[in-house]
């Protein structure tokens, strides 16, 4: 892995559980670069090895200055390429990778949507476990704008947090929404008032690294799985997860904790 400070678009960070991603290209609104992109893939790995040591219980993803993410850097496309590359290798390259390792983390993901949330952004801003909005941010699908279509996951996460027919207003119109808007229809966890947005992020961060991590990630498998599946399917795998997890040490120490009436202290074991 490659050292922490040596980092260019991105910050990273670990402590008291909590591992922190920091997008940082300011000055473009943290638009995704090729760099950005190796980096996202060596501080995930960073993550997964603390994770197995106990060390961390948490990521938290965020952006630096005024922006989550705004997505692709079209600044950065040469014209004389258009039409010529293909964007469909690119997001198997670099966008679908991280959308799904994000998924597959072993601790829970809390993306804390700083501002704008664009195009990708918006897919990053979605494919965490839970998202918080500042009240100032807002979120846009631009890919209709410039003739593209929703990618890095959105046509997946998005139906089924809003529902289709807002999902294809956003989708086909391109129309920008505030963090408002976001929580009411159910796109985001919270929009929480901009000066309160950095203390409630560390507050749910802290909670998040005192969880049972392990039956967080199992809870994440089996939301991912509801859509699809049966009545049936999903009491069975409800069943196959609770067998584990009740073999669980935090299991043993949630039940402790309650006949003692005393906070329970988990070890996301």
């Amino acid at each position: 892995m490659t050292a922490a400070s040596a980092y260019t678009f991105i910050r990273y960070s670990e402590a008291d559980g909590v591992a922190r991603i920091t997008l940082h290209r300011p000055d473009k609104l943290n638009a995704f670069s090729d760099v950005m992109f190796g980096e996202m893939r060596d501080a995930m790995d960073r993550v997964e090895a603390a994770a197995a040591d106990g060390a961390v219980r948490v990521l938290v993803i965020t952006g630096a200055g005024r922006g989550f993410c705004a997505g692709a850097d079209l600044a950065a496309i040469d014209p004389a390429t258009l039409g010529d590359v293909d964007l469909g290798m690119v997001l198997e390259r670099d966008y679908n990778p991280m959308v799904l390792r994000l998924q597959k983390l072993p601790v829970p993901v809390l993306c804390a949507v700083n501002g704008v949330a664009a195009g990708a952004g918006a897919s990053l801003a979605l494919a965490g476990d839970i998202t918080v909005a500042a009240r100032s941010a807002n979120f846009v699908l631009a890919f209709a704008r410039i003739g593209l279509v929703p990618d890095a996951g959105a046509t997946f996460l998005l139906p089924r947090r809003i529902g289709r027919a807002r999902a294809a207003g956003l989708a086909m119109l391109g129309e920008k929404i505030d963090a408002t808007t976001a929580e009411r229809w159910g796109l985001i966890w919270q929009c929480v008032d901009d000066a309160d947005f950095a203390t409630t992020i560390d507050a749910l961060a802290a909670r998040l690294a005192c969880a049972p991590t392990k039956a967080l990630i199992a809870t994440r498998a089996l939301l991912n799985c509801a859509e699809t599946s049966s009545l049936a399917d999903q009491v069975a795998a409800e069943r196959a997860m609770q067998a584990q997890a009740g073999r669980g040490a935090d299991f043993r120490e949630g039940v402790t904790a309650f006949r003692e009436k005393r906070p329970a202290v988990f070890r996301g074991r």
